[in-house]
């Protein structure tokens, strides 16, 4: 077996440059990096910020709550009480730094003052400081029962956590056990006056993640008062699931009990109460938990798991998705699934989160289904590291070496700074935080240096402890300690009771391995997904199984017919926020089993047409608005067709005064066909196709066609540009130019033709220097004041009006996109394909856009598409875009734009201009900042 165990991994190494076994001295190396990269962090905190509660590493100084800005709800973790010092006490002892450990033990006895009058988070003062304390205090009696130190120790951190202990307990003085969110360190819960005793509504995680520490100080000190009030408070929440999803929500009333939030996940608000279910049970060895924790766990993988992923649901309606994103705390469910044993969809959301970390850097505190940054912040989270180190434990595989290799140089290349580890504000910038949480040295360094320890690097058997959430060390010990509950607990009815709920409760490889390549298959069809680190065959076809009844590229996302055959399928769409529509395969959901196999392969078709399109992208357009006052300094950033003339191939693009088409929508017979002749044509997306447009306006003479965006607000700095497709016909009979622009940017050009009689516009493949527009003609004047036309002083100019275009660069995983023929999503310098379908009456209905996300359930795998390029830089000379516009509701609409003899022009006529060029401008101008602010302040 170890034969078979090195050739599979030397394959794997072959194929992707991952998984070879790593030597003893590189992991040693990588070992005593982690003891580094702590010293670093742990020293700046004690010579710069202790006894403050946190360091702030920008700035090297303590944070001090209440002489820093107010951070909201993230400061009721700071009480004064040198929160890093003791969140790290048990750390020091792992990483073999007895002496800094005695020395940080009286520390804490001589300085450290519990009866604070300030109020605190009762969830984080659990888990980080009395956590910390039962930690520090179990290393402390390790440590004196070894004989060798801490022989003065008189169990000093255990009675500073029973008088925490007494001080956190008012708060659960509420009729149902819940404990309230908040209390006063010295006076309890008062009322109004000391902003606690008023709320309502309390995190699920919040209530239920108390267990292990209040179980743990009543089993050391022989007061069972704490673990009875922790065990109510997880009965309340027991009574209070969803009796038919068995699922909780995500945040509930403290008095009534009432669901207040009702998505239910894996994630931030409800977490660690799965957590402590199964670590309660490991811990005190109660039959109740581990039985709650399955049946939660049989509907968290029914309805939740879409392997890779994990989506919220809504309790009362589980096959409805309460939303298209992940947030970076389920990263922890892998690590608790290997404690569970069910080992496979860990190792799947691993890799999901481990290609999510390589593309970003970091995870991004939200993501979208398809990896994209949602909430950009990330600050450095242990829960990818606490993961990994679960799974190397259970695989052996030193893939998950490479993982923690992955984060270590990442820490180091991006968030260490001068004062310790800096927390990214934006992973897509690497801009810095100036903030470093105490978890971050109470959990990050335990988990990475565990990852790369053998057993001899360790002074105690690690396997002897269980981890908190805050990866504070308990004994297993305290399951036979002695204990009682004043608090009867609500025993599971016998009806929801099985044997089979504790199979697999603990990892098992022999079973769950027998072939050593396993690992390796699950995670290279995700990793194809979202990097193309590896080739990836051709799917797999079981011969005799023919075609599905509807084929991918025949979908129409508004034919009814279709609709019904996905839904038979067991297809779901999910409407995303900005308009698309993703699909998602749900096998159970099939009307039969062979429905069930022809969605699966439905699925694989549209990943493979996908990934097919999304090698034939054309990079995005320009816009140049070339007329008076602009000459060329205004340049729109445009989305292209997959159909009409290829302005790449054109070296002098389509140039000519821009008009607007009456039907504005251009799905109908053009009206206005005089004033369209010869001009280019501005049109509204929605009711038609885009090719039906273009054929439209082709007919009436127009030279070109802009396709203006219908959804206010749309930006291409926010939404990634898109190929418009075509209607499912042959586009030969469209030789003319099609482009698309956002709202943002499609309002910057009716408000010039508001202003303007004529506004000449030139479409090409970038924007084009102002002297070849000009042709050797002298360049007009400057429009901004202090510019002259010589190009250094144009290139200023352009930073004044315009900014440069970025793009996100934009995975595809398990989604392969589709808009009615299909979709393909863009990053710059490539484009998603995209059909225009919108009804006048809705801003962007589902049958505009629709992604397809492969994760059927029941372990049905589609082989996913691979990664867009990466982001490419583009130079701002080449292409800027013009990021300001006036407010939509300033003259927004298709008017104007038509020849100046008719008399009836655009709003305003004659009189519109009249206003200055320098105020337009700076009305632009005075946008543009804003919307940048807007951004900067945006997480």
């Amino acid at each position: 077996m170890a034969g078979v165990l090195f050739s599979s991994l030397m394959l794997l190494a072959a194929l992707c440059g991952l998984g070879q076994p790593m030597s003893r001295e590189e992991k040693t190396k990588l070992r005593n990096q982690v003891v580094e990269m702590f010293d670093h962090a742990y020293q700046n905190y004690m010579d710069h910020a202790y006894p403050a509660d946190e360091l702030m590493p920008l700035t090297c100084r303590g944070r001090v709550r209440g002489l820093e800005p107010s951070r909201g709800d993230v400061d009721d973790a700071l009480g004064k009480f040198s929160l890093t010092l003791i969140d790290t006490l048990d750390t020091l002892v792992l990483l073999n730094k007895t002496t800094e450990f005695d020395v940080a033990v009286r520390r804490v006895m001589t300085d450290v003052r519990l009866d604070n009058d300030i109020v605190v988070s009762v969830f984080e003062t659990n888990i980080r400081v009395l956590g910390g304390l039962l930690g520090g205090h179990s290393m402390a009696v390790m440590l004196r029962d070894g004989g060798q130190h801490m022989q003065w120790y008189q169990d000093e951190l255990l009675h500073m956590a029973k008088d925490l202990g007494l001080r956190l307990l008012p708060a659960f003085n509420t009729s149902s056990g819940l404990p309230y969110p908040r209390v006063n360190l010295k006076f309890g819960v008062r009322g109004p006056e000391t902003r606690t005793g008023t709320e309502t509504d309390t995190c699920t995680a919040c209530a239920g993640t108390m267990i292990l520490e209040f179980a743990a100080l009543s089993r050391f000190t022989g007061d069972p008062v704490f673990e009875a009030h922790a065990r109510r408070a997880l009965d309340f929440l027991w009574e209070k699931r969803q009796r038919h999803s068995n699922l909780v929500g995500t945040t509930i009333n403290i008095h009534s009990g009432e669901w207040v939030r009702r998505d239910s996940g894996v994630g931030a608000g409800i977490d660690s109460y799965y957590e402590y279910l199964l670590k309660a049970y490991i811990l005190l060895g109660d039959d109740l938990f581990l039985q709650r924790f399955n049946i939660h766990y049989a509907s968290i993988m029914k309805y939740i798991s879409q392997p890779p992923l994990l989506l919220d649901v809504h309790i009362h309606k589980p096959l409805l998705p309460a939303r298209t994103w992940m947030d970076s705390l389920l990263a922890f469910f892998p690590g608790l699934q290997v404690l569970k044993g069910d080992i496979r969809p860990a190792i799947e959301t691993h890799e999901m989160l481990y290609q999510v970390t390589k593309k970003h850097n970091f995870l991004p505190e939200a993501f979208t289904t398809d990896f994209r940054v949602h909430w950009a912040q990330h600050p450095l989270r242990p829960e990818f590291a606490e993961s990994t180190y679960f799974l190397y434990k259970a695989t052996g595989d030193p893939y998950y070496l490479e993982a923690g290799r992955t984060i270590l140089d990442n820490l180091n290349r991006f968030a260490r700074v001068p004062c310790g580890f800096a927390a990214m504000k934006d992973v897509r910038t690497g801009s810095h935080e100036d903030r470093m949480d105490s978890f971050f040295l109470a959990e990050m360094f335990k988990y990475l240096f565990l990852l790369f320890a053998d057993a001899e690097d360790l002074t105690f058997d690690v396997e002897d402890y269980i981890f908190t959430t805050e990866a504070h060390l308990l004994p297993l010990s305290l399951s036979t300690a002695p204990h009682s509950s004043s608090v009867p607990s609500n025993r599971t009815s016998k009806e929801e009771l099985d044997d089979s709920n504790f199979d697999w409760t603990c990892p098992n490889t022999r079973l769950l391995f027998p072939d050593p390549a396993f690992p390796r298959k699950l995670r290279d069809p995700i990793r194809s997904a979202v990097d193309k680190s590896c080739p990836r065959p051709p799917p797999y076809r079981e011969p005799g199984m023919g075609h599905p009844p509807l084929r991918a590229q025949d979908f129409m996302a508004n034919n009814p017919e279709h609709l019904e055959l996905l839904r038979r399928m067991g297809v779901s769409l999910i409407h995303l926020k900005d308009g698309r529509v993703q699909l998602v395969q749900h096998a159970t959901q099939a009307v039969s089993a062979v429905a069930a196999e022809d969605g699966v392969r439905f699925m694989q078709e549209m990943m493979e047409l996908s990934s097919q399109q999304q090698k034939e992208q054309l990079p995005p357009r320009a816009i140049q608005i070339v007329s008076h006052p602009f000459f060329g300094r205004v340049v729109l950033t445009a989305g292209p067709a997959q159909f009409g003339l290829d302005l790449s191939k054109s070296s002098t693009g389509v140039r000519g005064f821009a008009t607007v088409a009456e039907p504005y929508s251009g799905c109908s017979e053009i009206t206005n066909a005089e004033y369209v002749r010869g001009h280019i044509a501005l049109l509204q997306r929605g009711q038609c196709m885009f090719a039906e447009k273009a054929r439209h306006i082709q007919k009436a003479g127009a030279i070109g066609g802009i396709v203006i965006d219908d959804n206010e607000g749309s930006s291409s700095d926010t939404a990634p540009l898109f190929q418009m497709a075509g209607d499912g016909r042959s586009t030969d009979d469209i030789p003319m130019p099609l482009l698309f622009l956002f709202h943002k940017e499609g309002n910057i050009l009716l408000e010039a033709l508001k202003e303007y009689r004529e506004v000449e516009v030139l479409l090409s493949d970038k924007a084009r220097d102002r002297a070849a527009i000009f042709k050797g003609k002298p360049l007009p004047g400057s429009v901004i004041e202090g510019c002259v036309d010589e190009p250094q002083a144009e290139g200023d100019c352009l930073t004044e009006a315009t900014t440069p275009t970025s793009f996100e660069p934009i995975g595809q995983s398990l989604a392969s996109t589709s808009e009615r023929d299909r979709l393909t999503q863009s990053q710059q310098g490539a484009g998603a394909v995209e059909e225009d379908t919108s009804p006048a009456e809705e801003v962007r209905p589902p049958e505009e856009e629709a992604a397809a996300a492969a994760g059927p359930a029941e372990d049905v795998t589609s082989p996913e598409e691979d990664l867009a390029p990466p982001k490419e830089e583009r130079d701002s000379e080449d292409v800027e875009e013009h990021e300001g516009g006036r407010d939509p509701e300033d003259g927004e609409g298709p008017e104007g734009g038509r020849d100046p003899e008719d008399g009836e022009g655009p709003e305003g006529g004659a009189d519109s201009g009249s206003r200055q060029v320098d105020e337009l401008l700076a009305d632009w101008r005075e946008d543009l900042e804003a919307f940048q602010q807007m951004e900067k302040d945006e997480l």
